[in-house]
């Protein structure tokens, strides 16, 4: 899991592709929790939680 720091020095390229990423992985790991796949639940708020960090980070960038 990245920290806000991190992904604040990345520029826009590289946020869209851990955006797109992190989106993969939750994706993946929503069907492995359905079938009791998923050993660590904990990574799927941490995924969300990465996800919202990036989407805020782009609009404060887009109102900047």
């Amino acid at each position: 899991m990245l920290t806000s720091k991190e992904l604040r020095e990345l520029d826009d390229a590289k946020l869209i592709e851990k955006l797109t990423e992190s989106r993969h992985d939750l994706f993946s790991m929503r069907f492995k929790h359905a079938t009791a796949q998923l050993e660590n639940t904990r990574q799927l708020s941490d995924v969300k939680k990465t996800i919202a960090r990036i989407l805020t980070i782009q609009r404060e960038r887009q109102g900047a």
